[in-house]
């Protein structure tokens, strides 16, 4: 078990997270059950070296019966061709990991987010519904994020009548990058932010929306734990619905299946999650209807 953003200690059937609550409770329900069926080793954010090729390439010499890992598909793959491997991915095909969801071939399977530049123009829309005085949006990622999204959040911004500008955050992170960075987007203009799917930012996402907040910028983010953190609003997706099935998907390789016959699942369902008390922070009124739309409303 693979996931360079997440913690150990919430790597596990009790986890915090209720994402990977929901991973071992469906392993469970299937009969996979850590002591008993199944033996797991975790390799979390605290783990040494954990992007590193070294890293890689002993998980892959310690030649385990699957890899579940999360957004490095890719650079498992490159290292064997026989290990099955279930991944969660942003843009499995983007990323070259496969050429078709339906049909992934090779030992590769898993679940994908949806493709992002629909979602980013729900994004938008949804925080212009929240902030109608919405003029410049500033997209806040790494250089790997703005690399591979900032088009898209351009083209999705262009359609709607908004400006865009990149909001580059220097790794490695630090409160004080984070800070620089929002406050020169904001300098430029910038008067809405919207955060990129991006690893660094999710694991410092108290830290971003403290920031975001301590600005005095509406901003909309890519997962529930900035709302729940003090962000204003997220449109996200369900992640409990994607590690459902990658557990299944674990199962039947299990069970013989061959992977890659196994088609990559895209997400279908997405989550919002408003904080109201973000809200007046920033003399904002929450329309009746995203608070219709929401999935959580946060007091």
């Amino acid at each position: 078990m693979y996931s360079p953003t997440e913690p150990l200690d919430s790597m596990h059937e009790n986890s915090y997270n209720r994402y990977i609550r929901a991973l071992f409770a469906e392993m469970r329900r299937l009969g996979l059950v850590e002591g008993k069926s199944i033996k797991i080793e975790r390799y979390g954010r605290e783990t040494r070296e954990v992007r590193s090729k070294a890293t890689i390439v002993a998980i892959v010499d310690s030649k385990p019966d699957i890899i579940f890992c999360v957004g490095a598909g890719a650079v498992f793959a490159q290292e064997t061709n026989t290990i099955p491997i279930v991944a969660l991915a942003f843009d499995p095909i983007r990323e070259g990991l496969i050429k078709s969801l339906a049909h992934p071939g090779g030992n590769i399977t898993g679940a994908a987010f949806s493709p992002e530049v629909p979602i980013h123009g729900k994004r938008i829309a949804l925080l212009r519904e929240m902030f109608p005085a919405l003029q410049k949006l500033a997209f806040l990622g790494t250089r790997r994020a703005l690399d591979g999204d900032f088009s898209g959040v351009r083209e999705a911004a262009n359609a709607q009548g908004i400006q865009s500008t990149s909001c580059l955050i220097d790794e490695p992170t630090s409160e004080t990058i984070y800070r620089s960075a929002i406050a020169k987007a904001k300098g430029e203009g910038a008067n809405g932010v919207m955060v990129a799917l991006d690893g660094p930012p999710f694991v410092d996402y108290v830290v971003v929306a403290n920031q975001i907040a301590s600005a005095g910028l509406p901003a909309i983010y890519p997962f529930a734990e900035f709302v729940v953190a003090g962000g204003l609003m997220s449109y996200a997706t369900d992640l409990v619905e994607l590690n459902k099935r990658m557990a299944s998907d674990m199962h039947v390789i299990l069970g013989g299946t061959n992977p890659g016959d196994i088609p990559f699942y895209q997400a279908s369902k997405f989550e919002l999650f408003i904080n109201q008390k973000a809200a007046k922070a920033l003399s904002l009124n929450v329309p009746a209807t995203l608070l219709a739309e929401a999935d959580e409303v946060i007091e």
